[in-house]
């Protein structure tokens, strides 16, 4: 047998520099939908994830020959914003100290916390070592650049120990999610609750008809319908409520993904007499539906239970779905059948002064989380969970 050709590392600064067909043909089912070419290029092309915002891309590609084996989203980072991992204070101890932090190498897809692969790898391939070779790289490339580290954002589970191996310290955070245990109907996901939080459910579900409020769920061709200026304010609506907020994504994105990637996309959409009162735009997998950006026109009780949580919940049992990863933060969704789920991010970085303080933070914040699971379950209000 032939030895095969060795890879050669590219770190390109757009995604168009590979074609879609080379980067998708990567893709499999953990990795989708926020991996895929054409998300990843709506981010760039729509002003979104580009250098003026603090987005440098610099993704990271491994070749043999003229074929792509692996390969990653990553970006230089100007600072912290938008990417939900909260580094912000190890920016700021980096600079009392005299260290700079900024610029940073980030593997992540931008503005996007959901857990999904880090690192493609083509078919066929020693996954383990496209993967250690891509860490490598990137950890070449930032001591070149004079980069403070590498971080890698929300890597499955089945990445860390690649990640472990290559020194990279592990961070954990928490989201909450709602996995499908079998549920038929409804009501089957009722009946897990004891009976006062399930009547303080069901008090919930029942608030948009005594309102006058209609939801749907728009896929598909039915999203050609959707006017972009109103997706656009709807997610501004949001944002622009917060001293901290920031319009992250441009109106150009959002007509991006209803054009070419709507077969990803889904709007819930709440209605009074055909007026729109409220959405969330949502992503989907083929097994797991990920909750993206809520907004609203007018404000109603429960109407953000409704619209981003239990109508979406309701559709997945509907659909089969085996998972609802409703977006980072929210501890509401604790007593509304959502759960603790373990997030994880890994990061090196390069002054062993600052990395060792940051492993230490880490090593304290590992046993806060892991000491706080037990009692965020038992906030579900599940029955047979103490």
């Amino acid at each position: 047998m032939s030895t095969p050709l060795p890879t050669t590392l590219r770190i390109l600064p757009s995604i168009h520099e590979v074609p879609a067909s080379l980067w998708d043909g990567l893709v499999d089912e953990a990795a989708l939908p926020f991996l895929e070419w054409t998300f990843l290029a709506a981010l760039e092309d729509s002003g979104s994830a580009v250098p003026e915002r603090g987005w440098h891309p610099r993704h990271l590609t491994l070749w043999r020959g003229s074929r792509l084996v692996a390969a990653a989203p990553a970006y230089l980072k100007d600072d912290s914003q938008g990417e939900f991992i909260f580094d912000a204070p190890w920016a700021t101890a980096s600079e009392r100290a005299g260290l700079r932090y900024y610029p940073k190498l980030v593997l992540t897809v931008p503005f996007t916390p959901a857990t999904g692969r880090r690192v493609l790898v083509a078919p066929g391939e020693d996954r383990a070592a496209r993967e250690a070779e891509l860490y490598q790289g990137a950890l070449e490339f930032a001591r070149a650049e004079q980069l403070s580290g590498v971080h890698v954002l929300f890597p499955t589970q089945e990445e860390l120990p690649t990640l472990e191996a290559q020194g990279y310290a592990l961070r954990l955070g928490v989201q909450y999610q709602w996995d499908n245990a079998g549920y038929r109907t409804m009501e089957d996901f009722l009946a897990r609750f004891h009976s006062k939080r399930r009547n303080q459910v069901r008090r919930e579900l029942r608030a948009p008809a005594e309102q006058g409020l209609e939801l749907k769920t728009l896929r598909g061709d039915a999203l050609c319908e959707v006017d972009v200026d109103t997706l656009h304010r709807l997610y501004a609506s949001t944002v622009d409520k917060y001293p901290w907020g920031a319009r992250l994504l441009t109106r150009d994105f959002f007509a991006r993904m209803l054009s070419g990637f709507r077969h990803r996309c889904e709007l819930v959409e709440a209605r009074r007499e055909g007026r729109l009162v409220a959405g969330a735009f949502n992503f989907r997998a083929p097994q797991v539906l990920y909750g993206r950006y809520w907004g609203c026109f007018e404000e109603h009780p429960f109407l953000h239970f409704n619209v981003c949580l239990y109508h979406p919940v309701a559709e997945a049992i509907a659909q089969g779905l085996t998972r609802f990863e409703p977006g980072a933060g929210g501890e509401h969704k604790l007593t509304r059948g959502f759960e603790p789920r373990l997030t994880y991010s890994a990061h090196l970085l390069l002054h062993p002064g600052l990395d060792r303080a940051v492993r230490g933070f880490l090593e304290h914040e590992r046993a806060a989380v892991q000491g706080g699971l037990p009692q965020w379950r038992a906030e579900t209000g599940f029955k047979g969970v103490a």
